[in-house]
């Protein structure tokens, strides 16, 4: 059983995460507090549910090797190495590409989920939270690329979980994205393809999902690319903010070389 009461936070340098009430969380991260992921289960990311994005693919969605849009959710993992948190600072692999920021709401379940039905599937849900699912840009969707999409610190997660019962409507939830605090690009959870009791009871009529486990309810199409120096804000309906700073490997390097000099 994944519980909480209501706004869990893992802050930097904790051994384990916290419970506290939304004031709280609100007044530790306006300090601005670094946070580790607030979760520690399997994380799978969905692609193909939003609608722009199949309707960007036009008729290649009916060529090979797709030959007709997904009848089933199509499912990635963002393993372990990928999680990151809140001020996280993530490497960008290539600065001629970039990074594409992807915000995501993460659905996590609270309990052991199987063949779950859509009109129960939100009493599996402890809460929610906002995922920076973090990917190279690339144009194929077949096959999702762990080249692309599992690069270390490539699934930021947090600030918090928030409770379910905060989200009273999951499936209608402004997402924001902004670069450097310029215009930013704006989205909605309601342009999924499938909402969130939809893919819970889709995803769980051919996998078990555990309890502490997260998966995405989709990223956004359009979503805006980062490069080295950059830093990113991303929000969710009422979620607290997610910051995500963009650095070279060399820049990393550097502050990993600095902390390890540090005395303890």
């Amino acid at each position: 059983m994944f519980a909480l009461a209501d706004h869990l936070l893992h802050p930097e340098g904790d051994a384990l995460p916290r419970d506290v009430d939304a004031a709280s969380a609100a007044a530790l991260l306006g300090r601005g507090m670094a946070c580790r992921a607030p979760v520690s289960g399997a994380v799978y990311g969905t692609l193909l549910n939003d609608r722009a994005a199949l309707a960007a693919l036009g008729d290649a969605m009916h060529a090979a090797p797709y030959k007709a849009p997904p009848q089933a959710p199509v499912l990635y993992l963002k393993p372990r190495n990928t999680f990151a948190g809140h001020r996280a600072r993530v490497v960008v692999p290539d600065n001629a590409l970039g990074v594409e920021v992807g915000a995501s709401l993460g659905i996590v379940i609270g309990r052991t989920a199987t063949r779950v039905d859509a009109d129960r599937a939100l009493d599996y849900v402890a809460g929610y939270t906002l995922v920076g699912d973090l990917s190279v840009p690339h144009a194929s969707v077949y096959r999702p690329s762990v080249r692309f999409r599992a690069r270390d610190g490539f699934c930021v997660i947090g600030p918090a979980v928030v409770a379910a019962h905060h989200v009273a409507v999951p499936d209608r939830l402004d997402i924001t994205v902004s670069l450097n605090g310029a215009e930013p690009f704006t989205a909605n959870t309601a342009s999924s393809v499938r909402n969130v009791a939809r893919l819970l009871a889709d995803v769980t009529d051919f996998m078990t999902l555990s309890a502490g486990d997260v998966i995405t309810l989709g990223v956004p199409h359009g979503s805006p690319v980062a490069h080295v120096g950059d830093t990113a804000t991303l929000s969710i309906g009422g979620l607290p903010p997610l910051t995500i700073s963009f650095v070279a490997a060399s820049d990393a390097a550097a502050g990993a070389t600095k902390h390890a000099g540090e005395p303890s």
